[in-house]
């Protein structure tokens, strides 16, 4: 009698992510005038998940998101214009993030930090996945 061995070509099954946690930015966003001549503090939390066939290379920076170009490319979008809704800045941040094909989804929250006083923070969140 043979005995059939199957091949199990994958050993572990990966999730990747990079987080970016509790980034905090002074910003121009919001639909109220006193909101457009003010800056306010924004929290931003960020993950990203990546492809997980893609092996991170250090010779080959395209094989990882770099967190800190990526919090940089914010920085950037927020210092330069105004965003009238946190969805308008989420779907900003969403353009930057899948620039690069390893991305696979990313969730962010976004939460306005003084704007109510009664609370600590109000925002929203959003996932968006990249079609398969």
């Amino acid at each position: 009698m043979k005995i059939i061995k199957f091949k199990n070509k994958k050993k572990y099954k990966y999730i990747r992510k990079v987080n970016i946690k509790n980034l905090i930015l002074n910003i121009s966003v919001g639909l109220h005038d006193f909101e457009k001549k003010e800056k306010q503090r924004v929290r931003f939390n960020i993950d990203i998940s990546t492809d997980s066939n893609i092996k991170p290379d250090n010779t080959n920076l395209s094989s990882i998101v770099n967190y800190e170009d990526t919090i940089n490319k914010i920085t950037d979008i927020t210092k330069t214009k105004h965003h009238e809704l946190l969805e308008d800045l989420a779907e900003n941040i969403f353009d930057i993030i899948f620039k690069s094909k390893i991305v696979k989804k990313v969730k962010l929250k976004l939460e306005k930090l003084d704007i109510i006083k009664e609370t600590e923070s109000v925002g929203i969140e959003v996932s968006k996945k990249r079609d398969e």
